[in-house]
C-alpha cells in the first residue's frame, strides 16, 4: 500500500466528546466494496477459465462453440473494468500526485493484458491470456480486501477506547436526581455514580466510597480505593459503593479523550521506517517498469513472439508491484501503537519511539517517579523491648488529628500496614517541636531532635547517625520523657522502582538519577536502588543542561513527572512522563506512561525493539522477495524450465501480502 492508496484508505476520527469515528463508515465500505468486486469478479472467473484454450490444454479437455472467443471477451472486459475499476482509478490518483506505485503497476499490467488480447480475438496474430488477465484481478482485489481487513482490525483498539464512556448521567440537582446526556455535564456539576456503572466524565469524588475499575484505561489490574476529594477518569468502572463525583472535564479534555487523540496522532505520525519503505517503494515501481521494457525489448531481441515477450514484461511488473512493502510499516506501527496503548503505554511521537529501542542511559527524576513523592516511615529503631507496629501505633494515634506531613507519613504508613490506633485523651501540639497526649494511661510524645536537645537527652547510636547521613527526617516516641524509640521517615521508594532498575542495567542501559533534593538523600535514594550515577541540588533551569552533558556520552531517555522536569524531557532524546504528572510535562514528553511504575519504562524500550525488527522483517521480506521473483518472471530460468506467469506471480506476491500482515500481528507485549 503505497502513499497515495493510503490517502484514499486513511479514515479520520473526531471527537466532540468521546469521539465520533466519521472514517469508519467510508472504511467499511470500501472493504464491503473489495469484497463485492471480488466475489462476482471470481463467479465471472469460472466460464472464463472453462472457455480458455491454455487451461483446456492444461486440464486435457476441449470446449468451444460458434463465436466462443467473442463471449470470452465480454466476460473478460467485464471484469477489467468492473473487478479492475479500483487499480483503473488509482493510477490516474498516483499520476495526478506524481507518486506512481502500486495502483499503477496494477493498471498498466492488466491493461496491456487486456488490450493484447483484445486484439488477438479481433484478428491480430498470437494468443491471447484472458485466464491470466481475470485470476490476477481476482487475486489482487483478495489481497486488497485481506489487506484492508488487517489495517481495520489493527485500528480496533481506538474503536473500543470510544466505546468505553458512557452515554449517560445522572445529574443531583436540588436533591433531585435527573437523567442527562453526558454531552450536557459541564464542569461544577455534581453527578450520582451507582455501584457497577461506569464513572461519566472526569472528576473528584464529594461523598461516598468505593473501588473503581481502572484496568481498561491504566492497565491497573486491581480495582482501586476511591474517597472523598480522590479523582476518578470518566471510562473507568464503579464498583460496590455509590459516589458523588464534581465533574472537572468534559468532552476533549477528559482523559480518554487525549488518550484517543494521542494514539490517533501516534498512528497517523510517519516514523524514519515508513520514510525508508516509501523510498523503497519508489525504487521498485521505477525498477518494475525499467525492467519489463527491458524484458520485452530482450526477448524480441532474441527473436521470441511478441506474446511470449509481453507475457514476460507484464508478469515483471506484476511481481514488482510494492504491495506487501506498503502494507509493511503501517501495520505495525499500528499493532504496536494500540499493545502500547492497552499495557498504559501512550507514544506521541513515533520517532522518539523508536529511538527508545537505541537507548543507553535513563536519567530519572526522584520525587514522584522512582519515589512516591510522599513521606512515609522507613526506619523504625526501638529503644526498648517493643514491637514495630506498636512503636508505629502509638505514634500515629498521637499524630492522627495532624496535617503536618511528618504526622501524614505516621498515619499514611500505619494504614498501609493495617494497624489499628488507639484513643487519646488530653492532646496537645508542643509548638515546634511536636504533640503528646495520653494513650492507654501513659503519657506518649512524638518530639523532633531539637526537643530532645533542649532537655539534654543525648542519644548515641550508629543506626540514627546512618539515618541523619541519608538525609532522613528523625523524631522520637517518649514515654514519660523517656525515648522509646526513634523513627526515620522520607519520601518512600516505590517497590517498582528496584525491579525496574535491576532489569535495565541487566538489558546494557546505565540508570541515573537527576533530582533537586540534597545530596545525602539523593546518596541514599541512589545506593538503595543501586544507581549508576546520581546528580542532586539540581535546580529546574539547570536539568536540560545537566541532560545536555550526558547526552556526549550516551544517547538518554528522561523520566519525570514535573512541571521542572520539561525543559530536561524536551531536552533527552526520548521523554518519558510518566504517571498521571502534571500537563506540562505530558505535554513535553514523547511518550506517556499511564501507571506510575519505572517498570513500564522497560516495557517501553522492549516493544521499541521488538517493533523495529518486526519493521526490519517486513522490509526485507517485501523487497528481498522481489529480488528474487523479478528475475523468475522476466524468464532467466526458461532454460530450465521455470517460468513464472502473470497469474502465479500475483498469487506470489498476495501470499507476500499476507506473510507481511501476519508478522506484523504477531507483535506482542512480553
Amino acid at each position: 500500500m503505497n502513499s497515495s492508496e493510503g490517502d484514499e484508505k486513511d479514515h479520520e476520527m473526531h471527537h466532540e466528546h468521546g469521539m465520533e469515528h466519521e472514517g469508519k463508515s467510508h472504511h467499511a465500505q470500501m472493504l464491503e466494496d473489495f469484497k463485492k468486486r471480488f466475489i462476482i469478479s471470481s463467479i465471472l472467473t469460472i466460464p472464463v477459465l472453462i472457455l480458455s484454450p491454455a487451461v483446456q490444454g492444461l486440464l486435457g479437455f476441449e470446449f468451444a462453440f460458434p463465436n466462443s472467443n467473442l463471449v470470452l471477451l465480454g466476460l473478460s472486459t467485464i471484469i477489467y473494468f468492473y473487478g479492475g475499476h479500483p487499480f483503473l482509478k488509482g493510477i490516474f490518483t498516483e499520476l495526478k500526485a506524481r507518486n506512481p506505485g502500486m495502483m499503477t503497476l496494477i493498471a498498466i499490467a492488466i491493461s496491456v493484458a487486456y488490450i493484447y488480447s483484445s486484439a488477438v480475438v479481433l484478428g491480430l496474430p498470437g494468443k491471447f491470456f484472458f485466464w491470466e488477465l481475470v485470476t490476477l484481478i481476482d487475486v489482487m482485489l483478495l489481497g486488497h480486501w485481506m489487506e484492508m481487513r488487517s489495517v481495520m482490525g489493527a485500528s480496533k483498539a481506538l474503536e473500543k477506547l470510544v466505546l468505553i464512556m458512557p452515554s449517560d448521567a445522572h445529574i443531583v440537582k436540588d436533591e433531585q436526581i435527573i437523567d442527562v446526556h453526558v454531552n450536557e455535564l459541564k464542569a461544577g456539576d455534581v453527578v450520582l455514580v451507582k455501584p457497577g456503572e461506569k464513572v461519566p466524565v472526569d472528576g473528584i469524588v464529594l461523598k461516598g466510597d468505593s473501588s473503581v475499575n481502572e484496568a481498561m484505561l491504566t492497565g491497573e489490574s486491581k480495582p482501586v480505593s476511591k474517597g472523598t476529594d480522590d479523582e476518578v477518569i470518566g471510562g473507568s468502572i464503579n464498583g460496590e459503593g455509590s459516589i458523588h463525583i464534581e465533574v472537572k472535564k468534559t468532552g476533549k479534555d477528559t482523559y480518554l479523550n487525549q488518550v484517543i487523540e494521542l494514539v490517533r496522532t501516534a498512528q497517523e505520525s510517519k516514523s524514519k521506517t515508513q520514510d525508508l519503505a516509501n523510498r523503497a517503494a519508489l525504487v521498485l515501481t521505477i525498477v518494475a517498469i525499467s525492467v519489463g521494457t527491458i524484458t520485452l525489448g530482450v526477448w524480441l531481441y532474441v527473436g521470441q513472439e511478441f506474446v511470449f515477450a509481453i507475457e514476460r514484461a507484464v508478469t515483471v511488473m506484476v511481481i514488482a508491484c510494492p504491495h506487501a512493502l506498503g502494507l509493511a510499516i503501517p501495520l505495525v506501527v499500528a499493532v504496536s501503537t494500540s499493545l502500547g496503548a492497552k499495557s498504559g503505554l501512550l507514544i506521541r511521537d513515533r520517532q522518539a519511539f523508536e529511538r527508545a529501542r537505541n537507548i543507553e542511559a535513563i536519567v530519572f527524576d526522584k520525587t514522584g517517579t522512582l519515589t512516591e513523592g510522599k513521606f512515609g516511615v522507613t526506619d523504625i529503631i526501638p529503644f526498648v523491648k517493643l514491637e514495630e507496629n506498636e512503636i508505629l501505633a502509638q505514634a500515629a494515634s498521637l499524630e492522627i488529628n495532624s496535617e503536618h506531613p511528618i504526622a501524614l507519613g505516621l498515619v499514611n504508613t500505619s494504614k498501609e500496614r493495617g494497624i489499628d490506633t488507639y484513643a487519646v485523651e488530653n492532646f496537645q501540639s508542643i509548638p515546634g517541636k511536636g504533640v503528646e497526649g495520653n494513650v492507654m494511661g501513659k503519657l506518649l510524645k512524638v518530639v523532633s531532635p531539637n526537643y530532645l536537645e533542649e532537655k539534654g537527652t543525648k542519644l548515641s547510636n550508629e543506626k540514627i547517625d546512618h539515618i541523619k547521613q541519608q538525609g532522613k527526617t528523625i523524631v522520637f516516641l517518649l514515654e514519660d520523657e523517656e525515648p522509646v524509640a526513634a523513627i526515620g521517615l522520607a519520601d518512600i521508594i516505590r517497590k517498582e522502582s528496584k525491579e525496574a532498575i535491576d532489569k535495565l542495567r541487566s538489558m546494557g542501559v546505565k540508570c541515573m538519577m537527576l533530582t533537586g533534593d540534597n545530596r545525602f538523600v539523593a546518596k541514599w535514594v541512589s545506593e538503595d536502588l543501586g544507581l549508576d550515577d546520581y546528580f542532586a541540588e539540581v535546580l529546574p533551569h539547570e536539568k536540560a543542561q545537566t541532560i545536555k552533558e550526558i547526552q556526549k556520552n550516551y544517547t538518554v531517555a528522561m523520566v519525570g513527572d514535573g512541571v521542572n522536569d520539561a525543559p530536561a524531557l524536551v531536552q533527552a532524546d526520548v521523554g518519558i512522563a510518566i504517571g498521571a504528572g502534571t500537563d506540562v510535562a505530558v505535554e513535553s514528553a514523547d511518550i506517556i506512561l499511564v501507571r506510575n511504575d519505572p517498570k513500564d519504562v522497560v516495557n517501553i524500550i522492549s516493544l521499541s525493539k521488538r517493533t523495529y525488527s518486526k519493521m526490519f522483517q517486513n522490509i526485507l521480506w517485501a523487497t528481498g522477495y522481489n529480488a528474487f521473483a523479478i528475475p523468475l518472471a522476466a524468464g532467466v530460468l526458461i532454460g530450465y524450465g521455470i517460468l513464472l506467469s502473470p497469474a502465479a506471480g500475483a498469487v506470489l506476491m498476495s501470499l507476500s501480502t499476507v506473510i507481511v500482515s501476519v508478522n506484523a500481528r504477531s507483535l506482542k507485549m512480553e
